[in-house]
């Protein structure tokens, strides 16, 4: 079987030198022969379609590394791994349009949705928690983890002052690593870390105890279809404006209330309370 020069190779599968030299280097689109003298690369003919589908992955912004898996995977596999990362493509692109309308709504000072802001009083709780500065490829894994150590550190409440719940003290991005706190209210302090899971991997954070004071609370309660961020800003603003308009000043950052498994929870399922407490 003949081989072909970088130069005719390029042409035959619309992939620039330069682009070949890089997948080269990173083991995509490895030549079947390199010249030990004068580096020039040879390829062969049934190189071709793997070089086009390198092409044509790249052109849905796909990552190198992903890209390694979707060629190295079976048929299946790899139609498996490409809706996968679409799947998260067009999860990021529907949160870009959220945020996107936000922005236009405020640059523009038009009229936001209406929410039904609800007051309601909170008892004094003994609350075990979890904080930790995080990114927010990080969340998933720090949530399985204090979620399973909270819950087994002792017996829970009934009812919605049961609630686990989470404290936004910044926010939580790519860029900005909050912190979270993730709270849960107890029946008792007795049982704390001796009885909990050992952190996971490189997760470090400490069960801590306190008593919570009584306070009210302004919430607003959201559908499963209305979660996530920056969807829910507009609900923030709304509590802020609620806040300001009663004369009543916040006690703590904004809070999410879990009052149902969102793994399973259908769109219009109620899924939390965004919260901010009030002094």
């Amino acid at each position: 079987m003949g081989l072909m020069t970088i130069g005719v190779f390029s042409e035959r599968t619309r992939l620039s030198p330069k682009a070949l030299r890089l997948y080269d280097q990173l083991g995509l689109i490895v030549p079947a022969s390199t010249d030990p003298v004068n580096g020039y690369r040879l390829y062969r003919d049934d190189q071709v379609e793997r070089a086009r589908m390198v092409g044509l992955l790249r052109r849905l912004d796909m990552p190198l590394a992903t890209i390694a898996g979707v060629l190295d995977a079976s048929p299946e596999d790899a139609v498996h791994v490409l809706r996968g990362y679409w799947d998260q493509v067009e999860a990021t692109t529907a949160e870009r349009r959220a945020l996107v309308s936000y922005l236009q709504a405020r640059l523009t000072g038009a009229t936001m949705s209406q929410y039904e802001v609800q007051v309601r009083r909170m008892p004094e709780r003994r609350v075990l928690s979890i904080n930790r500065h995080l990114l927010s490829n990080e969340t998933d894994a720090f949530f399985d983890d204090a979620f399973a150590r909270l819950r087994s550190a002792g017996p829970g409440l009934p009812g919605i002052e049961g609630a686990p719940y989470l404290i936004f003290y910044g926010e939580v991005s790519d860029d900005s690593d909050g912190p979270v706190e993730l709270c849960r209210p107890v029946s008792t302090l007795s049982a704390l870390t001796t009885q909990t899971t050992p952190p996971v991997d490189e997760l470090r954070a400490e069960v801590e105890a306190r008593i919570e004071p009584a306070h009210d609370e302004a919430f607003v309660r959201l559908t499963m279809a209305e979660m996530g961020w920056p969807a829910m800003l507009p609900v923030v603003d709304a509590l802020e404006a609620w806040t300001a308009r009663k004369g009543r000043q916040p006690r703590g950052a904004l809070r999410q209330v879990l009052i149902a498994d969102q793994r399973t929870a259908e769109p219009k399922t109620p899924v939390c309370d965004l919260t901010i407490p009030l002094a």
